[in-house]
């Protein structure tokens, strides 16, 4: 059974009935707070079909973001990640330079990807959907991101920790990123499918 979803149920007697009532569990009541996303400890990735026939994997290493998690009501829970742009590493310059090129995000226009949850849903056990905003270049379209909670820990240094990974599918033609280039035996260069994924480790805040 889940973190986000433990109780502890309790029986009251009400007009000479049992009423059984459900408390937050205390392990769970300890998560709820404000944290701060450790980029050092996260990661945020992609990978794309590449000439129909192998995938290109990628990520981006500078984002920032922070997430709100309520212990006692999920559905509260929120989070908000800035990625840029032009930290996009697939071990290719060339490729990179192409990425961050007008051809794609034209980063030196949009220097930022943005995420902003709008609701948070328990899917069962450790499995949570988190759907929002994703804003690339100039266009905004919602996105859900299905996540599992690794668990909860105290570091070396003191910091309270809580993990996430999880993923999601998108298009990218959706929010404008159509270049493309015909293959001679049919087919395109780059496929319009990007699989994004998340790693996140993220530090409470006192």
């Amino acid at each position: 059974m889940g973190i986000f979803t433990r109780r502890n149920q309790n029986v009251d007697v009400q007009d000479g009935a049992a009423v059984a009532t459900l408390e937050v569990d205390p392990a769970l009541a300890a998560l709820t707070g404000d944290y701060v996303i450790d980029p050092a400890h996260s990661s945020i990735g992609f990978t794309v079909r590449h000439a129909m026939v192998t995938n290109v994997r990628g990520a981006f290493t500078e984002h920032e973001g922070t997430l709100h998690l309520d212990g006692a009501d999920p559905a509260r829970s929120t989070a908000t990640i800035e990625v840029k742009i032009a930290s996009i590493d697939t071990g290719i310059a060339d490729r990179d330079a192409h990425l961050r090129s007008g051809d794609f995000f034209d980063a030196e226009a949009f220097p930022l990807m943005t995420f902003r949850s709008t609701t948070a849903d328990t899917l069962g056990g450790d499995t949570y959907r988190i759907t929002g905003d994703l804003t690339i270049k100039d266009v905004t379209r919602p996105l859900s991101i299905d996540l599992e909670f690794n668990g909860s820990a105290t570091d070396p240094y003191g910091n309270e920790r809580v993990g996430f990974e999880g993923s999601a599918e998108i298009l990218r033609s959706d929010w404008g990123l159509t270049w493309n280039a015909a293959l001679e035996a049919g087919g395109v260069m780059v496929s319009d499918k990007v699989k994004l994924t998340f790693d996140i480790s993220a530090i409470k805040q006192a």
